[in-house]
């Protein structure tokens, strides 16, 4: 017997449509769990971020870091955030001991950070200076002092640690 078009294609619209089988419900479901693992394993993460112009020194320590304001300062510019708020070479150049935009910069984002009163943290403020290896100690210590008088009292230092 011979089929009209018509009814070869109804046949083969039943034959496609009985291979392709998909559970909707079931993948949903799937993509949640995933979404939901990928949420909580990222939290975790905390990294500090990563540039070119900073070589961090070396050192033994096996503390993480941990989510604070990070104060990058490079051999040409002091940024808080990755926003730059002075020159490393004007900053040399004066004589005054507190970087003033620094000092604005960090009460600004003193407003934006949560203080935690866990026993086993110390109630304060925490900042994280990451310095290339090779600036000056008179530098170094200007953004020490910045951010103590900005009510900083929880100061870290970035390193790399070394490998055993």
């Amino acid at each position: 017997m011979k089929l009209s078009p018509l009814a070869k294609r109804a046949q083969r619209h039943e034959r496609n449509q009985s291979q392709l089988d998909l559970n909707l419900v079931s993948l949903i479901d799937i993509f949640i769990i995933l979404i939901f693992f990928l949420m909580f394993n990222a939290t975790g993460v905390e990294v500090l971020p990563n540039t070119k112009s900073v070589r961090l020194p070396e050192s033994t320590a096996e503390k993480g870091p941990k989510e604070t304001v990070v104060v990058l300062v490079s051999g040409e510019d002091i940024l808080v955030e990755g926003r730059k708020v002075a020159s490393v070479s004007e900053v040399m150049n004066s004589g005054v001991e507190v970087i003033d935009s620094l000092k604005a910069e960090l009460e600004f984002h003193a407003g934006r950070q949560m203080i935690r009163k866990d026993k086993q943290e110390p109630v304060g403020k925490a900042v994280t200076i990451m310095g290339d290896k090779e600036i000056p100690y008179r530098l170094l210590r200007k953004v020490m002092v910045t951010c103590a008088r900005a009510d900083y009292s929880n100061i870290s230092f970035a390193v790399l640690r070394k490998n055993k």
